[in-house]
């Protein structure tokens, strides 16, 4: 998951800047979409690392019940 999040993040981030770009030297009404476009990378950045931050929290808490997982997320593999 976190692999596809990172291609998705990258990928909004270089089309709002490119949009950015383009909306300061075209049409200066655009700007405000492509600000959004570049807010909403930083909620799923901000986002990401929390889940990140719980999820090492759980691991800490119960680390036979994530060691149990793991070895099943291998079986499936």
């Amino acid at each position: 998951m976190s692999r596809f999040f990172v291609v998705v993040v990258v990928a909004l981030s270089i089309e709002g800047l490119v949009a950015t770009f383009r909306a300061i030297h075209e049409n200066p009404a655009q700007l405000p979409y492509a600000a959004s476009i570049l807010v909403g990378v930083g909620v799923l950045l901000a986002s990401w690392g929390l889940f990140i931050h719980l999820n090492r929290s759980a691991e800490e808490l119960e680390p036979e019940a994530m060691a149990d997982a793991k070895r099943e997320d291998l079986k499936l593999k």
